[in-house]
């Protein structure tokens, strides 16, 4: 059964799951490419060593590596070339970043987030989801920030490599990591909302905690999609196959009670939209909004579950969700 909501990882996402340190897994599906045989101690990052490459180019473009031709140190480095002037990360906030990077053993360019086709990584800083040289590099550093990292083995892909991205298991890999955006996991979207129709379920902001969700008493539901935009965001649109970062509540028509809510399992989720993975009626009523955004969905059971009973929701309910629309990648 396809969940509403969920922890899904980009393709990129699976080659920089946590493979090298075993203090974390990838949330969701995962590869060959990401599992290891075995654990590696991850040694802890220094600000420098010798030798350094060296790194052109500005904040929020590709970066140019340039590398020495002496042999790496073996250290794992995280040297901030330019400090932003933005929120701090902290651990479990969530992280967008761009990257371009190398793999300093063989000298070749590996795939950047710059490249056509190509997008930023959405991720839970300090979390063990991904590769140490991501997981780790960007906790205490500020958005807006050009963050260097050396990624020996135990940093990046461990004993293993990484077949995919032609990565051996002796190779060490430079990284050059710009913050985009952070966003802790109980972040909410504020301001004034706008009251929907009285035919609709009335909402109640509750602040940093999960929204009152109130169904009218003894209404039918309705038997097509309905979306209300309680505050509108300034943010971009949501395109479809984006991964979009969320606070939402869900609550059962017919008895308005709570079936869930990303604030009873650790905060704001990241799902992609429009690619079959969540339920019809999430699909359709999210591509188009913007970022920043506060909707009210009512689902019909044709867009939910159908006849089909999922944990605490019944066969043929019709479904009422609050999504606050944090990020989209």
């Amino acid at each position: 059964m396809r969940r509403f909501a969920g922890l899904l990882v980009v393709p990129l996402a699976v080659l920089l799951a946590a493979c090298s340190s075993g203090s974390g897994s990838s949330s969701g599906s995962s590869s060959s490419t990401a599992t290891a045989a075995s654990p590696v101690e991850v040694p802890s990052p220094v600000a420098s060593a010798d030798p350094m490459p060296t790194v052109t180019g500005s904040f929020g473009s590709k970066a140019t590596i340039t590398l020495p031709d002496a042999k790496p140190s073996g250290q794992f480095v995280v040297n901030t070339v330019s400090a932003g002037s933005g929120a701090t990360v902290a651990k479990n906030d969530w992280v967008t970043v761009n990257y371009t990077a190398k793999d300093w053993t063989t000298g070749k360019d590996l795939p950047s987030s710059y490249d056509q086709g190509s997008k930023p990584q959405l991720y839970q800083a300090g979390s063990g989801g991904l590769v140490p040289a991501f997981d780790q590099s960007v906790v205490g550093q500020k958005v807006g920030s050009r963050v260097l990292v050396v990624a020996p083995p135990a940093a990046a892909f461990g004993s293993q490599g990484n077949s995919a991205l032609g990565i051996g298991k002796d190779d060490t890999v430079v990284f050059v990591l710009d913050i985009m955006q952070d966003v802790p996991p109980d972040s909410t979207i504020t301001g004034t909302m706008s009251e929907p129709p009285a035919n609709m379920p009335q909402v109640t902001d509750n602040g940093k905690a999960a929204p009152t969700i109130t169904v009218p008493s003894g209404q039918a539901p309705p038997t097509d999609l309905q979306t209300f935009v309680l505050i509108k965001g300034d943010g971009k649109e949501v395109s479809s196959g984006q991964t979009l970062l969320v606070q939402y509540t869900g609550v059962v028509w017919a008895d308005g009670k709570q079936f869930d809510s990303s604030w009873s399992h650790g905060g704001a989720q990241a799902l992609q939209v429009g690619t079959g993975s969540l339920i019809k009626g999430w699909d359709q009523a999210l591509v188009g909004q913007t970022v920043g955004s506060r909707v009210l969905l009512v689902v019909p059971p044709a867009l939910g579950y159908g006849d089909k009973a999922s944990g605490a929701i019944p066969a043929n309910s019709t479904l009422v969700f609050v999504i606050d629309i944090l990020e989209a990648v």
